[in-house]
């Protein structure tokens, strides 16, 4: 059992506790960490665990000051993250940065082969514009829109083979019955990885929802009609009474909602009249010129 160590007045007054934004919590100076860029101050726990977390689930390359009301929208620089984290969450760190710059650079792309981490370098010819590319590591000519071996003088298939992360192998990309445990946005083309949870899901870059198995919208599906269905019927992981209650809730939402203003309609139309003729008297009075 501890116990609490006895400070003097004199000492509280030379030593004075800082707040954590995020836990709540007072500190002493020397266990809070300020973030250079936007001075925006954390205790060192916490701060540690944001970071961690946002490098292991791979959500940020470029990691955010974690007060979102910072005034400065400050980020973390390298070098910080490098002091409190350990060596292996920062070479993960490092390696999703190199992962985005590639994905990002319309000059650089990985190469498909499953077992080749190169990296290739391409024309600028627009991004859309289908190219020969030959990986200098493993030989292998592939097209540079589509992924796919090079097909001179045809189109590119119109549906996307998926892109293999590098160092991945391609049985782990099954598509059917083992189900791809990585793959790409079908709108911003940014990277998720699905280890549990249900089939629905929503990309955390661009918020876009859609089918894990079959990749199609769902942004408008709010009763998840998509899963009765087709090839994806009773794929979505959940059972069926999850399903039903889910669909009592949405349509209750919306009688709520349409009920609401039934109700209220009669109101707004007594309502009306008195707020026109408010409106009607302030704009006279400003009209009237004032008395000499």
């Amino acid at each position: 059992m501890t116990t609490a160590r006895y400070r003097p007045t004199w000492d509280l007054a030379l030593d004075p506790l800082v707040s954590c934004k995020l836990c709540l919590g007072e500190y002493p100076v020397e266990q809070m960490t300020t973030i250079a860029q936007c001075q925006c101050i954390f205790c060192t726990l916490c701060l540690k665990q944001y970071v961690e977390l946002l490098i292991k689930e791979g959500l940020e390359t470029a990691i955010s000051c974690p007060d979102a009301a910072c005034p400065k929208q400050g980020h973390l620089q390298e070098n910080e993250i490098e002091c409190m984290v350990a060596a292996e969450i920062m070479q993960r760190y490092k390696k999703l940065q190199f992962e985005r710059e590639v994905l990002l650079d319309p000059c650089r792309t990985w190469c498909p082969a499953s077992a080749c981490q190169a990296v290739c370098q391409l024309q600028e010819l627009g991004p859309q514009t289908p190219q020969l590319v030959q990986c200098k590591a493993c030989d292998m000519e592939f097209c540079s829109n589509c992924k796919a071996s090079w097909h001179p003088g045809q189109g590119c298939p119109e549906t996307m083979p998926i892109t293999f992360l590098p160092g991945e192998t391609s049985s782990a990309f099954k598509l059917e019955e083992d189900d791809a445990p990585i793959k790409r946005c079908p709108q911003c083309r940014v990277y998720i990885e699905r280890d549990e949870g249900c089939a629905q899901m929503m990309c955390k870059s661009c918020k876009h929802a859609f089918c894990w198995y079959c990749l199609e919208s769902l942004d408008d599906d709010f009763l998840l009609i998509h899963y009765d269905k087709g090839p994806c019927r009773n794929k979505l992981g959940h059972s069926r009474a999850s399903v039903i209650w889910h669909r009592t809730q949405v349509v209750g939402i919306f009688a709520g909602f349409g009920l609401l203003l039934l109700v209220a309609s009669p109101f707004l139309l007594l309502a009306t009249p008195f707020v026109l003729c408010c409106k009607c008297k302030c704009s006279k009075g400003d009209d009237d010129p004032l008395p000499t």
